[in-house]
């Protein structure tokens, strides 16, 4: 509470507190403070409450599975159909260009790239969450689809002998073969990528996106840029090049490249580096003056039709061999099935696919939703996602996620929901069914140009490494770790390799945490580090660790280190120490170099000591059990000793545990923490856990922790609790210590001192005593 202001009505100064409570541990807070009793639901309760059916609750899962019906009924017609128009053409235009440019990418005809930019809209158009992202096509997924394509359906499948009129054989490549099988082979990648989303959805498992940590997708993607632009660049320049794929396929590709480069095709270079030049510019512009401009400029529109142009006039084709686009179907294809006996060899790369397309999706999505204020469903998104890709698939598409710089051309020109993005499909629609065979001068180059342009974003990721390493070195290795591994390896390697080195960094950090010894800032109950503050003092005969991590069993040999750091010893050598300390004595008292007597330990008068013996002896673990009966005498352990054994000094009574960053134990960390308690306990240390979760008590109980030495009386709430306890235990306490080695050891004594007073010649062996004291 605050403190409250003086008698004379003064404001109370609210910058400092004052607290007046009892010092709490764990048995008087629970009498003072009594629990809520939680009753947990029978698994019969549990699957009636989620099998039972209301209107409410029948009308709440329909507007969960279909949002359209959540936000249609609020459309405001006058406000947003506008914007909603003007945005869904814009949008669609890109999307056209875009469809036909990462077919390439797929390695399918590029008439296929149109159906892949209309049909995922359709459904997620009704099913989808996100109000803003614009479905279709993305570089980085294409890519992934198209290196599954290219290592089932490579060009050496379809070599064919060719008779001419001279008689001579020449081995071609059956294009139409080749592209049917391409086609089949990415719809049912897009067929199997939906089913593996649904499944996500329907079992509600998008929590899987969350290790796909920001550093990860950011070093994946853009290695996926530096594939996308190797793999384009072949095509500006047009030279020819075999289809690598797999581990170092990149750079084969770049190998061959320059190879051939003097085959290089100067007109589609020229088209290929205008466009790139052009459009980087252009979209330099839009994002300079996007304020400024009410709709951007559509570049790739612009470049496309003039390009097409000049390559119809000029007959770029005939004239200078350019690469053209050549052949785009007019029309829909009839629905295929997908080729089921395929998935066995495709699954792994669908997994990849369907986690990196949904990951992207929920990630842009979720830039936008924050932005406006509304939520998006991780769970839904995967069902909207999976059917989408279902359904396209059918339609021999590839497989769809969202495109950042098509969601962006979305959003900047006034989209406010899914209307937008079905009028979009509506433009694509129109390019399908009339604008195709328009298309056909144009020159691939242009196409891939785009492409290129459209990698800026990506490549400029590159920036956010040496903030990263400012940041958090870890993350920071994370980046670039998959960015490499993703380049070297390829895409599904490569995200598999950076998951592994994500999950890799985050064990590591949880098995060697960090810990510290605290002490006290005077006049106040906080606990800081001694090494980084200079004001902390640690309390008299108290030492203090803080663990930060969970306890188990891959840490535990960290928190025995951090513990020995802390103290300055190992408890169980200071234990055997004494022992053998012990064993020494009662060798000397045989001897009749020493005597015990109920005040200490003595040597005769007159005689020399010959207990100051060299600790050379090694320790005989077989004489630790020698059946003894009950002595009353004292060592102390901190003074000299009549026996040269080295005995490490024990300079503190009292050990607390702060617990306040533990949040889980397991039964081996239970088990260790047991024997720790134990092993202090036999050296007179008094050990404390304090500011521990309530949860911890429940596994401790669980796993039998507690017995007649160990009790729930050593746990409080917060370390200074602890402390004040201490302290008043020391204030309090009795100068007789009831632990087995009471005994103290008088070198200076002149005369001997009787044992007992009704039985002064009865011999006592101290090892005896000792030990008996010890075992039990």
């Amino acid at each position: 509470m605050a403190a409250g202001g003086g008698a004379d009505g003064a404001l109370p100064e609210l910058g400092r507190y004052i607290v007046a409570r009892p010092i709490y541990n764990e048995v008087n807070f629970q009498e003072e403070n009594e629990r809520r009793l939680v009753v947990p639901k029978t698994l019969r309760e549990r699957v009636q409450k989620t099998c039972s059916c209301s209107k409410k609750k029948a009308i709440q899962v329909t507007k969960t599975l279909l949002p359209i019906l959540e936000w249609l009924p609020k459309y405001r017609v006058k406000e947003w159909l506008l914007s909603d128009v003007i945005s869904g053409i814009s949008t669609g235009l890109v999307a056209t260009l875009q469809g036909l440019a990462y077919a390439l990418l797929v390695g399918v005809p590029i008439g296929y790239g149109l159906y892949s930019a209309f049909f995922p809209i359709l459904p997620y158009f009704f099913l989808g969450t996100s109000r803003h992202i614009s479905v279709g096509p993305f570089p980085v997924v294409s890519l992934m689809v198209g290196s599954v394509v290219l290592s089932m359906a490579p060009d050496e499948n379809f070599r064919v002998l060719s008779s001419n009129l001279t008689g001579l054989n020449k081995t071609l490549i059956d294009t139409d073969a080749r592209d049917a099988q391409r086609v089949l082979i990415s719809s049912t990648v897009s067929f199997l990528v939906g089913i593996i989303q649904l499944l996500f959805g329907v079992f509600q498992i998008g929590f899987i996106v969350r290790y796909l940590a920001d550093p990860l997708v950011g070093g994946f993607t853009t290695a996926a840029a530096f594939q996308v632009l190797v793999s384009q660049l072949k095509i500006v320049l047009n030279v020819p090049t075999a289809n690598y794929n797999g581990v170092l396929s990149i750079i084969y590709t770049l190998i061959e490249i320059f190879q051939n480069i003097a085959k290089t095709n100067i007109a589609d270079l020229i088209a290929g580096l205008l466009t790139i030049f052009i459009c980087m510019v252009v979209k330099e512009i839009n994002d300079r003056f996007k304020h400024k401009i009410p709709v951007p400029i559509p570049i790739e529109v612009i470049v496309t039709i003039v390009a097409t142009g000049i390559s119809y006039g000029a007959d770029l084709e005939k004239k200078y061999n350019a690469g053209i686009v050549k052949h785009i179907p007019s029309g829909f294809l009839p629905p295929i099935n997908p080729a089921v006996g395929m998935f066995g060899d495709i699954i792994a790369s669908s997994f990849s696919i369907a986690i990196v397309a949904y990951a992207i999706a929920v990630s842009v999505g979720k830039v936008y939703a924050t932005k406006y204020d509304y939520a998006i469903d991780g769970n839904q998104e995967f069902i909207a996602f999976g059917i989408s890709n279902i359904f396209s698939g059918a339609f021999s598409c590839f497989a769809a996620t969202t495109a950042l710089s098509r969601t962006a051309v979305q959003e900047s020109t006034g989209g406010k929901t899914q209307v937008a993005g079905i009028i979009s499909a509506a433009i694509v629609l129109i390019a399908i069914v009339a604008l195709g065979k328009l298309l056909e001068p144009l020159q691939k180059s242009v196409l891939a140009a785009v492409v290129i342009a459209n990698l800026k974003g990506m490549f400029m990721q590159i920036g956010d490494v040496p903030r990263l390493w400012r940041q958090s070195k870890a993350d920071a290795m994370i980046w670039v770790f998959t960015c490499i591994a993703s380049i070297i390896l390829g895409l599904d390697l490569g995200l598999l390799a950076g998951l592994v080195f994500a999950l890799l960094t985050v064990v590591l950090r949880v098995q060697f945490p960090s810990w510290g010894s605290l002490g006290n800032i005077s006049g106040t109950d906080l606990y800081k580090s001694i090494k980084e503050y200079k004001n902390v003092v640690e309390p008299e005969g108290v030492k203090i660790l803080r663990f930060s991590s969970p306890i188990f069993y891959a840490n535990i040999d960290g928190l025995r280190s951090s513990l020995k750091s802390t103290v300055g010893f190992d408890a169980m050598r200071v234990y055997n120490k004494r022992l053998k300390a012990l064993r020494k004595i009662q060798k000397l008292i045989k001897k009749g170099k020493l005597k015990a007597t109920k005040n200490g330990i003595i040597s005769d008068f007159g005689t020399a000591n010959e207990a100051f013996e060299p600790d050379e002896d090694p320790e005989d673990p077989e004489e630790l059990d020698i059946p003894t009966k009950e002595v009353e005498i004292q060592v102390d352990w901190n003074s000299e000793l009549p026996v040269k054994v080295n005995v490490p000094k024990v300079p503190f009574h009292s050990l607390i545990f702060d617990f306040g960053a533990v949040s889980f134990l397991d039964v081996v960390a239970v088990r260790v923490m047991k024997t720790i308690l134990k092993e202090f306990e036999r050296i007179d240390v008094k050990v404390y856990i304090a500011s521990h979760l309530d949860h911890i008590i429940k596994t401790l109980e669980h796993c039998a922790f507690f017995d007649d030495k160990i009790k729930t009386e050593i746990f409080f709430l917060t370390v200074h609790d602890a402390v004040l306890h201490i302290q008043n235990q020391i204030m309090h306490r009795d100068i007789q210590d009831p632990i087995f080695e009471k005994i103290s050891l008088m070198q200076e004594s002149t005369e001997p001192i009787d044992l007992l007073e009704t039985h002064q010649n009865e011999e006592l062996d101290v090892q005896e005593e000792a030990m008996r004291r010890l075992a039990s």
